[in-house]
């Protein structure tokens, strides 16, 4: 891949778009393949945290156990179209086997490197851009009603400090000190520094977009419908783009919870599934929180936007094609009122996506096993926002033949469905 060579990265999410930048630094000219441009999937629906701590994935020891009453519980944060099983049960198995001690250790440690410099990755992805006025460093509050509810998350909290996060613990009334907005019934709290937000994370990734075609990068609003290897290529088969295709030196899978149809033609041997999020975005609001706050039980985020507040969690099975639902809308609706009683808002949004779930909650990060100009940037789960800049930076060095600087064996596209341990 020579400098000059036209590279086609296939998403305008987070990923696709750090990709398609960090490329167009290197020297190589960029088409960028979206059907709905830019962030318009889970990239501007997300919590818009750069959540360097996130090391630790949802299948976590117990979680099989637990599941049967999380899905039963009306404040759950998990919830399932029954009628979807069926289809889930391929990737659901081992989804639950990934959730044992050895596995889940292994998981956080091969995050830990694609994510906790993730504040200065954006830093460096976004300088000299709009988008650079939106990263706002802050603190992370994660929120107990007691100690007991923090200890029973141990395992968790010792893989962070493995990982070399520290924090402050927080007891008592001193919890509302630090954040006035929250309830009486939040009486332990954990506090990382580090961390940041981002303001109106859509805009973000639009604005880094205007970027790549400043920087001579192409736009173009188009369904793939195949990749087609060629000795000195891909093509590329669009509807609703050039009737004879596209023809580049490379192309880049950065699909997330649509990547699998093409994932499985080059050789992604770890499926991907929709887990579907939800969140509430509240304008103009007050009584909200001064920092993201994490509300532990229910696995849901409080994030100030530019006197906005957004409310951001849940995870939902049901697939790529039906409709929202109410109950989970209706828990985090709950979840704000129980989090933060005095919050006022002119009004608010709604909203479900599709974070791209692996069964080991990895991404898949590197070349095509069966193609060698057909690379993978996908499968982020809950970290897309945060490993995206990373993850686009490191694909964007292998695409272009040089070292990405960190070991990459955990993120192979073909490494198999369960993690070792």
């Amino acid at each position: 891949m020579n400098a000059g060579s036209t590279v086609a990265t296939i998403g305008a999410g987070i990923v696709g778009i750090a990709c398609a930048l960090h490329l167009l630094r290197l020297g190589r000219r960029v088409i960028v393949i979206d059907c709905a441009g830019p962030a318009a999937g889970a990239s501007q629906g997300n919590a818009g945290i750069l959540a360097c701590c996130a090391i630790v994935p949802v299948p976590t020891p117990g979680l099989v156990r637990h599941a049967p009453r999380m899905l039963l519980e009306r404040d759950g944060p998990l919830f399932l179209r029954w009628p979807y099983l069926p289809r889930l049960l391929p990737w659901l198995l081992p989804y639950a086997a990934n959730a044992r001690r050895a596995r889940t250790e292994y998981i956080a440690r091969a995050l830990a490197p694609l994510i906790s410099d993730s504040v200065d990755e954006h830093r460096v992805l976004a300088a000299g851009t709009p988008a650079a006025r939106r990263i706002h460093p802050c603190d992370y509050l994660f929120v107990y009603p007691d100690r007991a509810a923090f200890e029973a998350e141990r395992l968790a909290w010792n893989l962070r400090a493995e990982a070399g996060f520290s924090w402050d613990n927080i007891e008592g009334g001193a919890v509302r000190e630090v954040e006035p907005a929250l309830g009486p019934s939040h009486r332990y709290a954990v506090r990382l520094g580090g961390h940041a937000s981002i303001a109106s994370p859509g805009d973000y990734v639009a604005e880094l977009a205007g970027e790549v075609t400043r920087l001579g990068g192409q736009l173009l609003r188009a369904e793939v419908a195949d990749l087609r290897p060629r000795e000195n290529g891909v093509g590329i088969v669009t509807r609703g783009g050039p009737a004879d295709g596209i023809e580049v030196e490379a192309a880049v899978i950065a699909t997330g919870a649509w990547s699998g149809p093409l994932g499985r033609k080059f050789g992604a041997n770890v499926p991907i599934e929709s887990e579907r999020g939800y969140h509430l975005h509240f304008h103009h609001a007050s009584g909200g929180p001064r920092m993201p706050v994490m509300y532990a039980q229910r696995k849901v985020v409080a994030t100030p936007m530019d006197g906005d507040m957004r409310l951001a969690g849940t995870v939902e099975f049901g697939g790529l094609r039906a409709a929202p639902r109410a109950a989970p809308l209706a828990m985090l609706r709950r979840s704000a009122r129980e989090l933060l009683p005095d919050l006022r808002a002119d009004s608010h949004d709604q909203w479900l996506g599709h974070r791209p779930a692996t069964t080991d909650s990895l991404p898949l990060l590197g070349p095509s096993p069966r193609h060698p100009r057909v690379f993978f940037a996908c499968g982020h789960h809950h970290i897309g926002l945060t490993a995206g800049a990373k993850s686009g930076r490191l694909v964007a060095r292998m695409v272009c033949g040089r070292e990405p600087g960190i070991d990459m064996s955990a993120y192979r596209v073909d490494r198999g469905r369960i993690a070792p341990g």
